[in-house]
């Protein structure tokens, strides 16, 4: 088993192979990876060991996808803790936003900016599916095929920024959840053969030692399979591209429980490991 990783090291951003706690640089950044996605050949590379690295910080993974595209409200218990009365599949609809990649993902460590204007500032812990091959008009059938990569994501969320009752739209996504350094993703890739069942794995996330969430991924209204289905059906999704899956109960927004600067938010998601991120000024 190996994952894949992007780290700083001698001064340089190097994509890297992660083997049993250890780094080994690749030819080319993990977007090129993508875009020519070789699982044999990357598992042949994991054997050699080559090339060893000693990362000076770990980095986002991928520097950067051409879209960030994440799914809203898809869990069943996190749509009740948001007030949602209606709970049956057939009363939902599944809908997405978007979070700009160059500018909002970010990697562990103290890298998430507080940002300013927000007073409501919280979180949610995501499974992410990376894209691995230009796809359109998947099928439930063939949808995870087109899947090469997971990882752990916190989809960060200016709740009042968001909120825009006296508009006819009634809501700014832009605002509530395309802030600067708003989606930590990482601290590793995991290639998809290595998981088993993405629809079926623990998800946690806790903020300075406290447990806020913790549910699986059997949750999912919509699941994968569904999501990829409609996102095909309405762009191409091209390799590299990520696709947040939603978030389960447990965020700060019910119980008006945010965010502040000095934080410490864990997010683990089983098979894939633990992203920590510190909220600063």
């Amino acid at each position: 088993m190996f994952a894949l990783a992007t780290v700083a090291a001698g001064g340089r951003t190097v994509a890297c192979i992660e083997s049993g706690g250890r780094f080994f640089a690749l030819e080319q950044d993990l977007m090129h990876t993508f875009g020519a996605w070789d699982f044999a050949a990357l598992a042949r590379t994991a054997r050699e060991r080559r090339n060893e690295v000693r990362p000076e910080r770990i980095l986002t993974p991928l520097q950067y996808p051409g879209k960030v595209l994440c799914a809203g409200a898809n869990y069943y218990d996190h749509i009740a803790e948001m007030g949602v009365q209606d709970l049956r599949k057939e009363a939902q609809r599944l809908f997405f936003f978007f979070k700009p990649p160059r500018h909002a993902l970010v990697g562990p460590g103290p890298t998430v900016v507080y940002p300013a204007d927000t007073k409501m500032f919280d979180w949610e812990v995501e499974l992410a599916a990376v894209i691995g091959r230009r796809a359109k008009r998947l099928t439930l059938a063939n949808a995870l095929e087109a899947v090469a990569a997971y990882s752990i994501a916190i989809d960060f969320s200016a709740r009042d920024l968001n909120q825009a009752p006296n508009t006819f739209y009634k809501l700014d996504w832009v605002a509530g959840k395309a802030q600067d350094t708003c989606c930590p993703l990482g601290p590793r890739l995991v290639p998809a053969p290595f998981v088993d069942n993405p629809q079926d794995l623990a998800l946690k996330l806790s903020v300075n030692g406290e447990t806020k969430q913790n549910a699986r991924t059997s949750g999912m209204i919509f699941d994968l399979r569904e999501q990829l289905v409609t996102l095909s059906a309405i762009m191409t999704l091209d390799p590299g591209d990520v696709v947040l899956t939603g978030t389960p109960a447990g965020v700060g927004f019910p119980k008006r429980t945010f965010l502040k600067a000095g934080d410490q938010v864990c997010a683990e998601i089983e098979s894939i490991g633990t992203l920590n991120v510190e909220i600063i000024q």
